[in-house]
């Protein structure tokens, strides 16, 4: 990636994030990291600096069922899972954290495994 598109991509996370604290209610964030091979998701408690809970398509949970950790397979599997671990840890309810990605393709899929598995935002 070009400087600019760093610049541009570090905006819209910034922004995105700024959007959640002052909307969010202090909830939970729901962080979603993606790569051109895996997906990554943690619910992330901001008030004491701490992840909560944690998957990804690298977890052996994951992998064993999957073609690929970068489909959208993949990121539905991500989100049942950190949705359970985070029911586990006791929280149902988060904000979604897209990070600097469009609400679409593995995005989408691992929030609609997410609400699925038990969490609500």
């Amino acid at each position: 990636m070009s400087a600019r598109a760093n610049q541009l991509k570090e905006r819209r996370k910034t922004r995105v994030r700024f959007q959640l604290r002052v909307k969010g209610g202090g909830r939970p964030r729901l962080s979603v990291f993606r790569s051109s091979k895996h997906i990554y998701a943690q619910v992330i408690d901001d008030a004491s600096g701490r992840t909560v809970a944690a998957a990804s398509s690298l977890d052996k949970d994951v992998r064993g069922g999957l073609k690929t950790g970068a489909d959208t397979a993949a990121a539905s599997a991500v989100g049942k899972l950190v949705a359970e671990r985070a029911k586990a840890a006791g929280i149902t309810e988060v904000v979604f954290d897209r990070g600097p990605y469009l609400y679409h393709g593995r995005v989408k899929a691992l929030a609609d495994a997410a609400r699925e598995g038990g969490l609500s935002f």
